[in-house]
């Protein structure tokens, strides 16, 4: 299946090929990943806060904000799909709201208050991480996210997860 058929057919499930589509990338899994993003030219931001060093930054997550018909978004799906490259999310909200969201999640604290770092945007843990979650535990994931969309154990699949009235809403998107 060509990388625009891919394209497609997540737009035809957003409803929408304008829809503003956000991914969570890990720098320690796609290589170059900043000078990626400088190519590109879209709006990103690292989610690690301070001035890195060069080491730091180039496996750092980075947050980075397109629309689902972007050349960017047939990159994530051609090559990234099963590389465990981040996760995608669909949201209207600001770089800077999505920023506090997306750094906010890296830190998590055990029973005893000891703090540690959430590799959330590492696909292979968030589907499994959100079948999990309580209710409170998932508005905190999705607010402002209406839709997370990651990379299914099956080559070339998404997951989606939304938040309902009622819980979490899986399905499955198969590109192929």
């Amino acid at each position: 299946m060509s990388d625009d058929t891919q394209q497609q057919v997540f737009q035809r499930r957003l409803g929408n090929p304008k829809q503003a589509l956000c991914a969570v990338l890990d720098g320690a899994s796609l290589a170059n990943l900043p000078t990626l993003l400088s190519v590109y030219g879209l709006p990103n931001v690292c989610l690690l806060p301070g001035d890195l060093d060069e080491e730091l930054a180039r496996v750092a997550p980075y947050l980075v904000q397109f629309q689902a018909d972007s050349e960017f978004l047939t990159l994530l799906l051609a090559e990234g799909l099963g590389n465990h490259w981040g996760i995608l999310a669909a949201s209207n909200a600001h770089l800077r709201t999505l920023r506090i969201h997306f750094r906010n999640l890296l830190s998590v604290w055990d029973f005893e208050g000891n703090p540690h770092y959430f590799r959330y945007y590492d696909p292979r843990v968030l589907r499994v991480y959100l079948p999990t979650c309580n209710a409170e535990e998932l508005d905190i994931l999705f607010n402002p996210i209406s839709a997370y969309y990651i990379e299914g154990e099956v080559p070339a699949s998404l997951q989606c997860f939304m938040r309902g009235e009622q819980g979490l809403i899986q399905s499955k998107l198969l590109l192929a």
